[in-house]
């Protein structure tokens, strides 16, 4: 970690260097914050352009919840066929994508094509997760909590074989975080119970998203995701105790890099 931890120092301390661009593909008419949720962690983290693609009875509602978030958006209530040569096109102006947070209804078929489409590092999370296991995963990092990861499971046994068998890495979130890559376990044990308030699943995304776009390797951005939200929320509690909320973990974000 220590070795993971001077990469990230080193990061934030360029100056002139393109901090890299993410693309969101998430949100919901049940679920319009997710997409500013993941968007703020990104730019938190360090990225210097973020784009939220979304459905559009909920364009409004996230282009004025972040301000220095990009927002584009697609027809319709649900992501499905249509949306699928967008996702494309952005993901040719993106360094890394994230697809899946609080994507309710979304056609399946479409996000299993759209994640096929795309040519960069891809964070596949929540309701993206079990469409995606029809597609190629050799370039994605699979964020599933304990409550998500049963498909995987079911499908292939273990995450260990899943891993090898796809190529895919797993930061399976829950009291201690488990990083799968390549058939090996390791553990994060950063964190509080502070950290099943709703929305840390869409933090960790885009924190992981964000240093896939800026260079790093699948499984040490998991790695380091996983720390990095881990020791934000340890920060966010110290000062606001069981009632730490999402976004308070997120603005810890640039402490904990510092």
């Amino acid at each position: 970690m220590a070795r993971l931890q001077q990469t990230l120092s080193n990061i934030s301390e360029e100056t002139g260097v393109d901090n890299g661009r993410v693309g969101i593909v998430a949100g919901a008419i049940e679920y319009p914050n997710q997409p500013a949720l993941v968007g703020r962690s990104a730019l938190r983290t360090g990225s210097d352009h973020v784009r939220a693609f979304v459905a559009d009875p909920i364009y409004e509602v996230v282009a004025a919840h972040e301000p220095n978030l990009l927002v584009d958006r697609y027809a319709g209530e649900q992501f499905e066929e249509s949306a699928v040569e967008r996702t494309r096109e952005m993901s040719e102006w993106a360094d890394a994508l994230v697809i899946g947070p609080g994507l309710v209804d979304a056609d399946g078929d479409a996000v299993c094509r759209a994640i096929d489409t795309v040519d960069v590092p891809t964070v596949v999370d929540a309701l993206a997760i079990e469409p995606a296991l029809e597609a190629d995963l050799s370039s994605a990092v699979l964020t599933p909590s304990d409550k998500e990861v049963d498909p995987i499971e079911d499908a292939y046994g273990s995450l260990e074989a899943f891993s090898e068998e796809t190529g895919a890495v797993v930061t399976l979130t829950g009291n201690v975080d488990e990083i799968v890559a390549d058939g090996e376990r390791t553990s994060n044990e950063t964190g509080t119970s502070a950290l099943t308030v709703a929305g840390t699943g869409d933090t960790m995304a885009g924190i992981t998203a964000s240093l896939l776009g800026q260079g790093m390797d699948r499984d040490d951005a998991a790695e380091l995701g996983a720390w990095v939200l881990g020791k934000s929320g340890e920060l966010a509690t110290a000062e606001y105790g069981p009632g730490v909320l999402a976004t308070d973990v997120i603005d810890r974000i640039p402490d904990t890099i510092r």
